[in-house]
């Protein structure tokens, strides 16, 4: 038998989605596999984000609909406990890192602690001590930016706030993405008085306008503050807690959350010395087998230069494309499928394919079809009395996206997802038999 060249087949830098999914039926074809991580096994959404941050949402959204049932089946309402929530958070992903970690490890795959920096285009250096592979992948997703502004170290992240044990009398939060909007809902569903800064007019900028907007009107009737087109400056120390200095006046707040974006995670980790191209603020450029301009080195996940969204199916599907690239079961270049998307608030936005946006641009190619939601029986019966729903089809009928907001538009957008991807006739649509009575008949009802 020939010697091994390298230490490893394949040798991941990170430990995410868009690593352990892919790595794991690749040591079952048989390859020899090395992982690396500098902080918990899973990376940022089984630890810090998705995760923590949906079993967070989970009391906000039962409240929601003990709210809306009052007078109709139900009385006596309910009230979020942030410390008992916070606990539950913790206990549920409490056990993901040591759970990830013992499948990888018992596939025989080598998990090495530590931070990595690449030394060639066959080798990572990890605590003084280099581990070689035929291929690299680099995995190291994301982190959160900071503003830079004076009193920057009074500001919070992401990963404070799902780490808050303690709930705040009063929260100001400036962003407008995910996880401004996310939190915002949180955290006045609790009761916590929430000032919301959009540094310009609009907040979600990917979704469709009309529906945000619904969004941020029901924040403002749960009791936020909405502030537009904010500029902060400062944070200063106050005797009573903090004050944001900005362009429309000074803001006191107990706990302040930086909520204005993530970068790719691409410094310091050797890509310059190995001569691996990427941008700053885009992050790795790769091409369309997700090759670097280093051959010998791939990347996956949020640290990706992409067009598609920064998402863990994303970063999922990335990961396992490489494995089936790896094998020899493709040679094709990765051809992404519908990807959806969706904000859980309350109520939720979600949307994938063709945006109404696009659509009303090439009137040309698209039709669109619009439902109120509000007056369907099921949702009748859940009080859910709120949300419409956008559906763009082509010139042939065919369904090729839809956006929706509403308590269920996460759901409802999941169901229609086969539809999409499988370009599936509109008189074969009609040969899905979904559950009665249920959000997935009522989708489909609408198309």
């Amino acid at each position: 038998m020939a010697e091994r060249k390298y230490q490893y087949d394949v040798l991941y830098l990170g430990s995410g989605h868009g690593a352990f999914n892919g790595a794991m039926p690749l040591a079952q074809a048989g390859f020899k596999l090395g992982m690396i991580e500098v902080d918990k096994i899973g990376g940022t959404c089984p630890n810090r984000g998705c995760n923590a941050k949906i079993s967070l949402d989970m009391p906000v959204k039962v409240k929601d609909a003990v709210d809306q049932m009052q007078g109709a089946g139900l009385t006596g309402t309910t009230k979020l406990d942030w410390k008992a929530n916070y606990e539950h958070e913790k206990k549920v992903i409490g056990a993901l890192p040591k759970a990830i970690g013992a499948g990888l490890e018992s596939l025989g795959i080598e998990l090495i602690h530590g931070k990595g920096t690449l030394v060639d285009e066959h080798t990572i250096a990890v605590n003084g001590q280099n581990y070689t592979a035929d291929k690299l992948v680099i995995a190291t997703g994301a982190h959160y930016h900071q503003l830079d502004i004076p009193g920057q170290e009074y500001l919070h992240n992401g990963t404070d706030f799902l780490d808050l044990a303690d709930q705040p009398n009063r929260m100001t939060i400036i962003g407008g993405g995910y996880i401004a909007l996310e939190f915002a809902t949180i955290a006045a569903t609790a009761g916590t008085e929430v000032t919301l800064m959009l540094h310009h007019e609009h907040a979600l900028k990917q979704f469709y306008q009309p529906f945000v907007e619904e969004l941020l009107a029901d924040l403002e009737a749960k009791g936020v503050h909405i502030m537009k087109n904010v500029t902060p400056s400062a944070v200063t120390k106050q005797a009573d807690g903090y004050q944001v200095e900005t362009n429309q006046g000074n803001v006191a707040s107990d706990w302040i959350l930086d909520a204005t974006g993530r970068l790719p995670n691409v410094e310091g980790i050797g890509l310059d010395e190995v001569g691996v191209e990427y941008d700053a603020h885009k992050g790795i450029a790769v091409n369309d087998h997700l090759q670097t301009s280093v051959p010998s080195i791939y990347a996956t996940g949020d640290v990706l230069d992409k067009e598609v969204g920064r998402l863990t199916p994303t970063a999922i599907y990335e990961g396992m494309y490489l494995t089936k690239l790896f094998t020899g079961a493709t040679t094709e270049p990765i051809n992404y499928p519908a990807v959806p998307s969706a904000v859980f608030t309350s109520p939720r936005i979600a949307q994938v394919g063709v945006t109404p946006d696009q659509a009303q641009a090439h009137p040309d190619q698209y039709d669109i079809k619009e439902a109120d939601l509000s007056q369907d029986w099921f949702r009748l019966a859940m009080r859910a009395n709120q949300g419409k729903t956008l559906s763009v089809f082509d010139k042939q009928g065919y369904l090729v996206g839809m956006a929706e907001v509403s308590s269920e538009a996460d759901n409802a957008i999941g169901s229609v997802l086969p539809f999409i991807e499988y370009h599936i006739d509109p008189e074969k649509m009609n040969n899905f038999i979904t559950l009665f009575p249920t959000i997935e008949s009522e989708t489909k009802h609408h198309l």
